[in-house]
């Protein structure tokens, strides 16, 4: 149990230190694309041989791709949602819900995976893949009306809500069969690579423009040195 909080606390403070970077210092663009496409690099390793793989290999193309499709269409759909809802003005918050929306199936498989021992490569890639998000989302939230503040709260809530999800997979994981954990695996796998199709690597050519494909091809291989 004090192996999940931790791992759970790993991935919740660098928000959390983001949030604050963001709201105290206005990061050059090229700073925020490059580790947004190191971040996206580890994170396409992880989705691969961390999540989706495991869950491939042991439950088949149907329940693990049928996961991986509904995790990938919940995220899109809920992320399209926030677009509608919310629309330009509030992109400080969509950043922020957008973080909990990838980040709650993340951190769950990152607690059913610590039945198995857990993984290193997923720790970092939730860890790094966070830092961005959290660091544009405070530069946007210290410009608007939120206050600094109140800003920092929501990312320090949002922390413990990840922290209560890794601790909280982790305690019923004994309670689960090998299949539900695939599938947990599976689903959080769909989710990652929707956020990575739709936000890292679309924002991190945007601000960053041809060199990130180097930045992101550097996270990929740090996932697999790791591994």
């Amino acid at each position: 149990m004090a192996m999940a909080f931790w791992f759970g606390v790993a991935t919740a403070v660098p928000l959390v230190i983001g949030a604050a970077v963001g709201l105290r210092w206005q990061l050059p663009i090229p700073v925020l694309a490059v580790l947004m496409a190191f971040g996206a690099g580890t994170l396409t390793a992880a989705a691969s041989e961390e999540l989706f793989g495991p869950a491939f290999r042991s439950e088949g193309v149907l329940l693990a791709g049928g996961a991986l499709l509904l995790g990938a269409g919940v995220y899109v759909g809920a992320s399209h949602l926030l677009d509608t809802r919310l629309g330009a003005a509030a992109a400080g918050p969509a950043l922020l819900l957008g973080a909990v929306l990838d980040g709650i199936p993340e951190n769950i498989a990152l607690g059913v995976g610590l039945v198995q021992g857990g993984s290193v490569v997923l720790l970092v890639a939730i860890s790094v893949g966070n830092v961005p998000e959290a660091v544009s989302s405070g530069a946007l939230l210290g410009r608007s009306s939120f206050g600094h503040a109140r800003a920092l709260g929501l990312w320090a809530f949002t922390g413990l809500v990840l922290v209560a999800c890794t601790v909280g997979a982790y305690a019923a994981s004994d309670a689960m069969s090998d299949t539900s954990i695939a599938l947990v695996q599976a689903f959080a796998g769909g989710a990652t690579i929707a956020v990575l199709a739709d936000t890292l690597f679309p924002e991190a050519y945007r601000e960053g423009g041809w060199w990130v494909g180097l930045a992101t091809a550097c996270g990929f291989l740090t996932a697999f040195a790791l591994g």
